[in-house]
């Protein structure tokens, strides 16, 4: 599944527009009808499936993810069939839905594929930094008639995009790890990495071959980065961790900082709290580095 790159017209509200007042279009540019009165929905994208229970239609999904999981609690009412690289294909067609929402980064283009066999209408996402989430929000909205719910959310995201702009003069060059053994981190073309950028935080060390490059942790390296953030997903780092870098690599301890991945690299609903989780962590700590 490849990306389409041109961005979706708006309107002043952030409301994608429409060709010709009819229609919808996806990532890839496919292009939809509103769903009809009986529609069913298979999210296979943990962050959307949270934005389609914020935006109403709980009731809607009948299939999700095990990595699925906010919101907590409510989420336990939709059957879980497999992770986002593999589900259980004959537990989908019982289901029989109608919509399934893929994600190009977190899904297979073999289970889109294997999908689309028998689901009438794929959809694949694709945000790539903060303000497509807009479209997003548009573009579920309208799908599936919760107009009203997306765009409430679309006026919450603005106004926490815009209340986290003034941390962004603020600048640090930080390495953003995903995991360890090899140490792997971001490149810039990456939604995780434009949602640093929002505080002023630009990731080291992009590849714009790979998307999630590995990296050798050297000594040049401690000394260029002046932060390190060690995300909770999706390898799960915790203070041993931390310790044993710090320990490791003679790095000072106050460049080194746990982060909830999941503020940065879930887009929809979670997206606006990501934005002030992120500009009040930047506050917080930026003393601490420059000092």
């Amino acid at each position: 599944m490849a990306a389409d790159k041109n961005r979706f017209p708006s309107d002043e509200n952030g409301h994608m527009q429409l060709k010709n007042g009819r229609g919808l279009e996806d990532d890839i540019g496919t292009r939809f009808e509103p769903a009809g009165p009986d529609f069913r929905i298979a999210s296979f994208v943990p962050s959307i499936t949270e934005l389609l229970i914020d935006i109403g239609l709980i009731d809607q999904i009948v299939a999700r993810t095990h990595y699925c999981i906010h919101p907590i609690g409510t989420v336990d009412r939709i059957p879980a069939i497999g992770g986002t690289k593999k589900i259980n294909i004959n537990k989908l067609k019982a289901l029989a839905p109608t919509h399934v929402i893929l994600n190009i980064d977190e899904n297979t283009k073999e289970m889109a594929d294997a999908i689309g066999k028998f689901v009438p209408h794929i959809v694949v996402t694709h945000p790539l930094a903060p303000e497509d989430n807009l479209k997003l929000y548009s573009l579920m909205g309208r799908l599936f008639g919760r107009e009203e719910m997306a765009a409430a959310i679309s006026a919450q995201f603005c106004a926490a995009y815009s209340a986290v702009k003034p941390a962004a003069a603020q600048s640090l060059d930080v390495l953003y790890l995903i995991w360890k053994d090899p140490w792997m981190t971001v490149s810039r073309n990456t939604y995780i990495s434009t949602m640093l950028q929002t505080v002023g935080w630009h990731t080291m060390h992009h590849d714009p071959n790979q998307r999630y490059p590995i990296i050798e942790m050297t000594t040049d390296v401690i000394a260029s980065t002046d932060l390190f953030l060690f995300s909770s997903e999706p390898y799960d780092f915790g203070q041993d961790d931390l310790d044993s870098f710090v320990t490791t690599y003679e790095c000072p301890p106050e460049k080194a900082l746990l982060i909830n991945g999941e503020y940065c690299s879930w887009y929809g609903s979670r997206a606006i709290a990501g934005l002030r989780y992120l500009h009040r962590l930047a506050r917080e700590i930026m003393p601490q580095v420059r000092s």
